[in-house]
Formats: structure tokens, C-alpha cells, sequence
């Protein structure tokens, strides 16, 4: 279990893309060969987004290498996996998610203390141009700091 703990698969360009609002963490709906794949690390959140289909919530785009040790059980790598959220947070996100300009991402893929995968996934607003160009900025003047400070 000390392996599965260190599971933390992030999508880095979620915060340059955009201004996050709410975080909520939710479980997925997985199936063996899926489950086996994220605990060796090969998944990919970065082009992934969620979306409301007729019966819940699902995260698309996500890419989950097929098991290597898998048979002709083996998974479909870019399915719409169901994201587990209680119903009241499902209400509060779809009324956002409604609303013009926000949209809802996944942030990073964890297991928890009980072994089961979970994704964060994040309210969020897409950046303007000219924002990203003050979040380098942001970064670059910090690093600096950082190098300054060190010697």
C-alpha cells in the first residue's frame, strides 16, 4: 500500500489556464484494469474535461494506458468515466457550470488511505492573455526572490 499512496497524477496546466474557484474531490467509477493502470502511474489529465450527461457527471478525455498485464478484459483508454459526487454538491456544480465562461476540470488523480482512486476536480474560469502574461511575471519576480534569498 505504501506504493498506491504516492499516486499523484496532476494536470500543470490547469492553473495557468485558468482562475480556480471551488475544488471538490470525487471518486471514479473504474474498472479493474483502470484501477491498475493509475496505481502505476499512467494517466493523463491534461486535455480532460467534465461534462453533465442525462444520468451524472462524467470526466472526458482522460487517458488511462491500457494494464500491460491485462487479457481481452483489458479497458478502452479514452472512455467517459462517471465521477461519484453527493447530490448536493451535483446541483451546486451544475447550476455553475450553466452559467457563461465556467467550466470544470480535473486537477489531479490521488489514491486514498483506503486504496480507492479520486480526482479533484476544480470550478474554474478561463484566463484572458494578458492574465497568463501577469502569472509569468508572478513566477519569474518569485523565482528571483527565491534565488536571492538562497545566496
Amino acid at each position: 500500500m505504501a506504493i498506491e499512496a504516492r499516486v499523484n497524477i496532476k494536470n500543470k496546466k490547469a492553473s495557468f489556464e485558468y482562475h480556480i474557484l471551488d475544488k471538490y474531490v470525487a471518486g471514479l467509477s473504474l474498472l479493474g484494469t483502470e484501477i491498475k493502470s493509475i496505481r502505476s502511474g499512467k494517466a493523463n489529465i491534461n486535455d480532460s474535461f467534465c461534462a453533465f450527461f442525462e444520468d451524472g457527471l462524467y470526466i472526458r478525455n482522460m487517458h488511462i494506458a491500457e494494464y500491460s498485464f491485462g487479457s481481452f478484459y483489458n479497458h478502452e483508454s479514452k472512455r467517459d468515466r462517471k465521477l461519484l459526487l453527493t447530490k448536493r454538491e451535483l446541483k451546486k456544480l451544475k447550476e455553475k457550470g450553466e452559467e457563461k465562461g465556467f467550466t470544470m476540470i480535473p486537477l489531479r488523480i490521488f489514491i486514498n488511505e483506503r486504496g480507492f482512486a479520486k480526482v479533484e476536480i476544480a470550478l474554474a474560469q478561463g484566463k484572458k492573455d494578458f492574465d497568463k502574461r501577469d502569472t509569468i511575471k508572478e513566477r519569474e519576480s518569485k523565482r528571483e526572490l527565491d534565488r536571492a534569498m538562497k545566496h
